[in-house]
């Protein structure tokens, strides 16, 4: 089985008929069919179970689809690496960032692309599970994400910390009238209708401010769960309820209707980072991103990546 096949494979397992597969690959369905046949002959077992509408991969085609995206994704690596032995930084680099974390990458894309102008950025915006399988799948190469990461990887990461973001209050400007200067206490959000960042899967946020809430002797009013931060933001706007967010978020959102105050009793932060496949290559333009950002964190700092 060659590396043709294997892309013929596996498009078969993502779209689960022929036809489907072949329109995805440009091609026509028989060549597709005959190819499917030549490879289960050659490895003397069956890869798909045929019985229903749709194809099932059976056991040891399960095992082959893990197998061919390690091997296609180390051949990926291999051609980026022997490609960048005698070339200059260019090209596209493919990054993901949870919602929470967008307001982190102006700054550095803007330095990053003083630098090297023939770089263009690829944006994926998801949670940490979503992400996670597009860092497996080599869909993209980084992950700016709030810590700990909380999707499990099945091959080890690297974590570059950035500095920690202390949390505020986001509430509507109607329910603050007093000086921001001033600041807050967190007992005083306790009378406020609550919403909360969390999702099926990433709760690490959530849990966060709830243990803050329930330290200072209180059960926030909670009246909805949003799976995205700008879905928070809109529903504050709107005078519906109030949140605790990292401090860096709100930059991204300037909105009169919200204020931003500084809780003047709680110390706690949320804590940031750069996430990426350990053993897998970094093309140079994602090693210069990560000291790019490491520099904008810390202007002493002159890269850890060459």
């Amino acid at each position: 089985m060659d590396l043709r096949q294997m892309r013929y494979f596996l498009a078969i397992a993502r779209e689960g008929q022929i036809t489907k597969a072949a329109k995805s690959l440009n091609m026509e369905q028989p060549p597709l069919s005959r190819q499917l046949k030549l490879m289960e002959q050659e490895l003397g077992v069956t890869l798909f179970d045929r019985s229903g509408k749709n194809l099932r991969l059976t056991p040891s085609g399960v095992l082959l689809q893990q197998r061919a995206e390690s091997l296609l994704n180390q051949y990926s690596e291999v051609l980026k690496e022997v490609r960048e032995l005698d070339e200059g930084i260019h090209g596209s680099l493919s990054i993901g960032s949870v919602v929470s974390c967008i307001s982190l990458l102006p700054k550095p894309i803007e330095l990053f692309r003083e630098q090297y102008p023939q770089v263009t950025f690829k944006i994926i915006e998801g949670d940490h599970f979503l992400l996670g399988e597009q860092l497996i799948r080599g869909a993209i190469e980084l992950i700016v994400a709030r810590l700990p990461f909380e999707a499990k990887l099945p091959e080890p990461v690297e974590i570059m910390p950035l500095p920690s973001d202390p949390y505020v209050a986001v509430v509507p400007s109607a329910a603050f009238t007093r000086d921001e200067s001033e600041g807050m206490k967190m007992r005083e959000l306790a009378g406020l209708p609550f919403l909360t960042l969390k999702t099926d899967h990433t709760i690490r946020m959530h849990k966060q401010v709830l243990e803050e809430c329930r330290r200072h002797g209180f059960e926030p009013q909670i009246i909805s769960e949003c799976s995205s931060v700008a879905i928070i933001i809109a529903l504050v706007a709107a005078g519906i309820g109030s949140t605790v967010l990292p401090e860096s978020v709100m930059s991204a959102f300037p909105i009169e209707q919200i204020r931003t105050i500084r809780l003047t009793d709680a110390d706690f932060h949320s804590d940031v980072g750069i996430v990426w496949m350990k053993e897998r290559y970094l093309t140079k333009s994602a090693r210069r991103f990560i000291n790019h950002f490491a520099s904008t964190a810390d202007p002493e700092d002159d890269g850890a990546l060459a």
